[in-house]
């Protein structure tokens, strides 16, 4: 890579980890108010000129002869938009987690000791085709405190662009620099290789895309990442549940939202319950056009259905597919789920307590459920009220991230003329 392009992204980012500590102390109001300013530009002037700059991005990845679901993604009209607005003033709203103290105790020695939260620093977020990412991401990193540096895709440069400028204008016109949200100014892929390498600036690397691009920024990064690969779901009907119930949450799990990384790609059945449950299972599925992949065993229950290949139990298709097996109770779920999830999330549907404790304490899950659907792991359904992303890892957060999960916590304590004897 060229010298040129290591000096401008290394200078940009220690010019935004330099905007971090001025941000990681600036009031809940002012960061509220640069939230709020960028919220009315967007459904202003400055938001019609988000429309252009995309309708530029639409044209030129119409011609190079994008899909129309990566099409889909990357369009704005003014419904989007305002929508975009909209959240960023649900995210003004929501509490700031930065300076509260949790778990507080006063020791035998009269020191008063806790852990408050306290922004990470400068986060990097590495993102394809969604242009309201920018919005998104900058909006959280800045209510937690934290200075972002946006790496977006080369499709969305445009969009981007228009967007991370209603930033810094608001930064700027609340007296807080402006660096504090930078967007990478090039389309060259190489630019991210620097960013990922730029260890003791750059605190963390959120990756959000596809699985590709989350391995190579895992494989090449010096710095943390969050990483979420794929969400590889299941569903596991238990020889107790209540077979309606099961019925209502699996089609909610598979069919309310597919293309999403919390709808369920393999649903598994106790085989004492397969004979009654997987017929009714096999026709309500084939309502809603779900092409089911089943084993041998499974398939004796089910019409018409495909034949299930190894390949299919770690496939994430983010479509109307799903895969049907049978397992022998509860032992069996918590095997195939061993060897086939993603720590992503799992759901029981039983009636039987000890079932229940069990799966919620040996599934490994970012998000573990008893009789609900696969579909809650998300930032807002789980009250959250915003996230950045869903993480699969386990360091320094498991699930969906939302303010709190973009802190670190440091311990604090209070003293009256403690001395350690």
């Amino acid at each position: 890579m060229s010298d040129d392009l290591t000096a401008l992204v290394t200078d940009l980012a220690q010019q935004a980890k330099a905007a971090s500590r001025i941000l990681a102390t600036a009031s809940t109001e002012r960061k509220n108010a640069v939230l709020r300013r960028a919220a009315e530009a967007l459904r202003g002037a400055a938001g019609d000129q988000v429309l252009e700059a995309n309708a530029k991005d639409m044209t030129a990845a119409t011609e190079m002869g994008i899909s129309n679901a990566m099409l889909d993604r990357l369009q704005l009209d003014r419904a989007r938009l305002n929508g975009v607005a909209d959240g960023l003033d649900q995210v003004a709203n929501l509490p700031d987690p930065v300076g509260s103290v949790v778990e507080e105790r006063v020791l035998s020695n009269g020191l008063r000791v806790g852990r408050m939260r306290a922004p990470l620093g400068l986060i990097g977020i590495i993102y394809e085709s969604r242009p309201n990412v920018t919005a998104d991401a900058a909006s959280l990193c800045l209510k937690s405190g934290n200075a972002v540096l946006l790496r977006g895709g080369k499709e969305a440069f445009n969009s981007n662009t228009a967007i991370a400028e209603i930033f810094t204008q608001a930064l700027a016109d609340e007296g807080l620099p402006p660096g504090a949200v930078t967007l990478l100014p090039t389309t060259d892929r190489q630019a991210t290789l620097v960013m990922i390498g730029l260890d003791g600036i750059v605190d963390m690397v959120i990756p959000r895309g596809g699985e590709g691009l989350i391995r190579f920024v895992a494989e090449h990064a010096r710095v943390p990442v969050i990483q979420h690969y794929k969400g590889v779901c299941h569903v596991f009907v238990d020889r107790t549940a209540d077979s309606e119930m099961a019925l209502q949450i699996a089609l909610n799990a598979k069919v309310q939202r597919p293309g999403v990384c919390n709808s369920m790609e393999t649903l598994l059945v106790d085989a004492d319950v397969a004979p009654t449950f997987l017929p009714r299972l096999g026709a309500k599925m084939k309502e809603q056009g779900v092409e089911i992949h089943a084993d041998d065993r499974a398939a004796a229950y089910l019409n018409g259905v495909k034949r299930a290949t190894d390949e299919d139990w770690d496939t994430e298709y983010l479509d109307l597919i799903l895969n049907v097996g049978i397992v022998d109770g509860l032992d069996g779920a918590l095997e195939h789920v061993a060897k086939h999830g993603s720590n992503h999330t799992e759901a029981i549907v039983t009636e039987d307590s000890a079932h229940a404790d069990r799966w919620l304490r040996e599934v490994d899950a970012s998000l573990v459920l008893v009789n609900a659907s696969t579909r809650f792991n998300d930032g807002f359904a789980l009250g959250l009220g915003a996230e950045i992303g869903i993480s699969t890892t386990k360091l320094h957060a498991y699930g969906p991230m939302g303010l709190a999960e973009l802190c670190t916590l440091k311990w604090v304590g209070q003293g009256e003329g403690q001395v350690r004897q």
